[in-house]
């Protein structure tokens, strides 16, 4: 009788732990909140740090605005822009990088001489040439 009892109270408290446990929701989407609001844009890669000046080429901007990069990119479907990846901390730069909601230090969103190496999507992928 010992050995039912002992059954008994574990079945009810299987049953009562599944009645309690939270339901879970599948997930469709990923919430990343708020666009960085960076004075020079931001990397197109997780964790999305702001980008030194002279990484993003001036199509990068529209109106002194910056057009997104990764999850808030703004551009259009076929888009290409140049950036500079020796600004890059995926390629070794260990320069200074601006702040989330620092402001910028110069009038223009990209430098006046931009020299671009690499043509990217926005969307974190390198395309096959520049533009």
């Amino acid at each position: 009788m010992t050995g039912f009892k002992f059954l008994s109270l574990a079945a009810v408290a299987a049953v009562l732990f599944v009645a309690t446990a939270q339901k879970s929701e599948a997930q469709i989407g990923i919430s990343i909140g708020v666009e960085p609001g960076c004075p020079y844009g931001y990397y197109d890669y997780a964790p999305y740090r702001c980008s030194p000046y002279g990484y993003y080429g001036p199509e990068w901007f529209n109106g002194g605005v910056f057009l997104g990069a990764g999850p808030w990119f703004h551009g259009g479907e076929g888009f290409r822009g140049n950036v500079n990846n020796r600004y890059d901390m995926q390629r070794g730069y260990h320069g200074r990088t601006p702040q989330v909601g620092e402001r910028a230090r110069r009038s223009t969103p990209a430098p006046r001489n931009f020299k671009g190496n690499e043509s990217r999507d926005g969307r974190g992928h390198a395309t096959d040439g520049r533009r």
